[in-house]
């Protein structure tokens, strides 16, 4: 994939590692190709097993997790990163009213989604560190 640069409303800090947990290839790789145009560096998960070896291994900025990944829930990994303060953005197809009631809070991507859309919902997911 050739990917431009962003054409968004807010900055993403580069340097960011970015826990994306994605089980469909051909999204994993655009969402890998737009957070590097971002300057960040993707640490991809295609299963929940592998996503939680990385969530205690590696150190993360931010997670992206796909809500469905391979016909299993990602709240597993979500209550890890939760565990160690690290902020998420849940990905999903459907709306956020399709999340678990504890994490209808949480910034949501709905797929598709255009770059500034994964910027600004990274953002949101970064000024909730607080």
């Amino acid at each position: 994939m050739n990917a431009r640069a962003p054409q968004a409303e807010v900055v993403i800090p580069s340097g960011l590692r970015i826990l994306v947990v994605e089980d469909e290839m051909m999204l994993a790789m655009m969402m890998a190709d737009l957070l590097e145009v971002y300057g960040c560096t993707p640490i991809m998960a295609a299963r929940i097993e592998k996503a939680l070896q990385l969530v205690a291994t590696t150190a993360f900025d931010v997670a992206l997790l796909d809500v469905n990944v391979a016909g299993k829930a990602v709240y597993s990994v979500a209550q890890e990163l939760d565990r160690r303060r690290i902020p998420l953005v849940f990905v999903t197809g459907y709306t956020d009213q399709g999340l678990d009631a504890g994490y209808r809070d949480r910034p949501t991507l709905t797929k598709p989604f255009t770059p500034a859309a994964l910027g600004r919902a990274l953002a949101e997911a970064l000024a909730s560190r607080g």
